[in-house]
């Protein structure tokens, strides 16, 4: 492991970058809602609390010739329907673009030091991630446009938080949802932005089009109808100025897929994850007016997700084995290999690395990552434990 030296916040500069006292810098500071990053990142701190109005997951960056502010991605709120949140939320306008809402990670990417580093939603810097981006972004992006930041999703089945194959990706992909400004965080135009990305060669997110806001609801009924019947996740219906709030809806199909991973680990898996998605169900198939038969297939949909992969984590367990999550990553620099590892470690992953295979000009890697709340859990009760 490489040692780094280590990195002093500038409090005073700092502080009178974000239009604050010296002393609440250092408050801020003492109290770890400002925090820096590991190894060579250190010059980056996070925001580990929401302060000063500005999200958990940002980052400030310190370099030689002053500060920026890489604010993380808005949360974008939820429509349990349809029809009333498009007319709620957007009321003020005629027509609404739609987007596709993949199924990945979130990262934000950014020129540092001369080489691509992505950020993720927490605002570390993920070796494994970094790399990817140099590989798939068009640098001259960043140096032609240095007060930009690329928002992506990187979706594909060599992933090591969401692994999906649902997309005909053969490895991992970056496709770009957004771009904004730094310091400011705000959002170019929907258009301007994709005509920008086009231009440096960026894969996007599927839009569907721009509709009528009194014709929206049930195109994008259909659409999520099109693409729950592929497995993919659902849009994000946007006000093309990117003035108002975007709103985002899913399909029936991916909270299902939520559920069957949650219902595998369901000790690790947070109570409201699984409830959101099962009220979901219940707002949709009251907007859709389902049939007998519709709403009968959808409870057995719901049913079965729920159940199916917590049975099969009870009898791997009762068998005398451990519940696991299996991922690849596929990496170009060896050295990557062991940097993830290490960041893995950091974040308290208990994570087995397997010996890299070389495919082409790549390393393959298999993880095994053991949910031992999960384990623990199922073999205690087993045992003849009482659930608390």
């Amino acid at each position: 492991m490489e040692n780094y030296p280590q990195t002093e916040l500038d409090i005073e500069n700092a502080a009178s970058f974000l239009g604050i006292s010296a002393q609440r810098m250092q408050e801020l500071m003492e109290r770890r809602v400002l925090v820096p990053n590991w190894n060579e990142y250190q010059h980056l701190f996070r925001f580990e609390h929401k302060a000063l109005h500005i999200d958990i997951g940002s980052v400030l960056v310190q370099k030689s010739d002053g500060f920026s502010l890489i604010l993380g991605f808005p949360k974008i709120k939820r429509a349990m329907l349809l029809g009333p949140a498009i007319k709620f939320n957007f009321g003020d306008i005629k027509r609404v673009a739609v987007e596709e809402k993949m199924n990945g990670y979130n990262v934000r990417v950014i020129l540092l030091d001369g080489k691509l580093a992505a950020l993720t939603r927490s605002g570390h810097v993920c070796p494994y991630s970094s790399e990817k981006a140099n590989d798939l972004l068009d640098h001259s992006f960043f140096t032609e446009n240095p007060q930009l930041v690329v928002y992506g999703e990187m979706v594909g089945p060599d992933n090591p938080y969401v692994p999906k194959e649902i997309y005909g990706i053969e490895s991992l992909e970056l496709f770009v949802f957004d771009i904004r400004h730094k310091d400011t965080g705000l959002p170019l135009p929907l258009y301007e932005r994709r005509r920008l990305a086009e231009k440096y060669g960026f894969r996007q997110v599927r839009l569907f089009g721009e509709f009528d806001i009194l014709e929206a609801p049930s195109m994008i009924t259909d659409i999520i109808r099109e693409i729950g019947r592929k497995g993919h996740e659902g849009v994000v219906i946007k006000d093309p100025k990117m003035v108002l709030q975007p709103i985002k809806y899913t399909a029936s199909q991916s909270n299902c897929s939520d559920l069957q991973h949650a219902m595998k680990v369901y000790n690790e898996s947070g109570r409201d994850f699984i409830f959101s998605r099962i009220v979901r169900e219940g707002f949709q198939s009251v907007e859709w007016d389902e049939s007998e038969e519709d709403f009968r297939k959808r409870c057995l949909q719901l049913g079965e997700s729920i159940l199916k992969p917590m049975k099969g984590s009870i009898i791997k367990v009762r068998d005398g084995g451990r519940v696991a999550e299996e991922f690849t990553i596929r990496v170009k620099d060896r050295t990557t290999i062991s940097k993830f590892e290490e960041y893995m470690r950091r974040l308290g992953m208990d994570i087995v690395f397997s010996e890299p295979e070389t495919v082409g000009n790549e390393y393959l890697v298999h993880m095994t990552k053991v949910n031992k709340s999960t384990s623990d859990k199922t073999l205690a009760m087993w045992e003849g434990q009482l659930w608390s």
